[in-house]
């Protein structure tokens, strides 16, 4: 399985990086060493992808990083965030791939920011760009702030990251049973269900489901 992750990140050494690694680290220690990873510095191909939007053409560099999001099983991508958003450089490497390359493609995002008030920058931002993308944007982001980095809270909400696209590279992923689901996952989750929507999220009775159909007939009963 091939795993590839984006880093937006400017810096040297960068906290965008240092997300990224830990995410695919992860996302690795459920899924299994089998699992082949690739970065992609997108501060190292920044030139070559503002040449692309001119010529239209990319260098062998850029195709290479291209080509290499186009085939993999899985996406990791980070981006700092940059006027209560993504990084323009972490948009335009987006805007020059494949429109059919991330079809169906788990994706997992994360950004890196100096405040808290930036965290719902992957929901307003990163998740409608991948949705948009057609990508199986997966339902735990991860944002670090400043003051996250050595909170209990970011390991925890990387790790469940990290078990929730291992379960789509690995079939022996070292994750929680479907009967067994951990709340917080199945919270996330619960909006964005396409077959009904969950009324309970207890780990010992898992997800119950409602289709939505029943709940539409229900409603017409009344």
């Amino acid at each position: 399985m091939k795993l590839v992750v984006v880093s937006a990140g400017l810096s040297s050494p960068s906290s965008t990086r240092l997300l990224a690694d830990r995410l695919a680290a992860a996302t690795r220690e459920h899924a299994g060493s089998d699992i082949d990873v690739q970065v992609i510095e997108l501060r190292d191909l920044a030139t070559e992808i503002a040449q692309h939007f001119v010529t239209g053409f990319p260098s062998s560099r850029l195709a290479a990083a291209l080509d290499a999001v186009a085939a993999s099983d899985g996406l990791i991508a980070v981006s700092p965030v940059f006027a209560a958003s993504y990084s323009g450089l972490f948009k335009s490497f987006f805007d020059v791939i494949d429109k059919d390359a991330l079809t169906g493609k788990p994706v997992l995002v994360g950004a890196t920011g100096g405040t808290a008030r930036h965290s719902l920058v992957t929901e307003h931002a990163l998740r409608p760009l991948f949705t948009y993308l057609r990508a199986l944007v997966l339902p735990t982001a991860v944002y670090a702030a400043s003051e996250d980095w050595g909170d209990e809270g970011l390991d925890r909400r990387i790790a469940r990251a990290g078990a929730e696209l291992a379960r789509f590279l690995s079939p022996a992923a070292t994750v929680p049973r479907p009967g067994t689901p951990d709340v917080d996952t199945a919270a996330a989750i619960a909006p964005r269900s396409l077959h009904g929507a969950i009324t309970s999220v207890d780990p010992a009775d898992g997800f119950q489901v409602v289709p939505f159909e029943q709940q539409l007939a229900a409603l017409r009963a009344e």
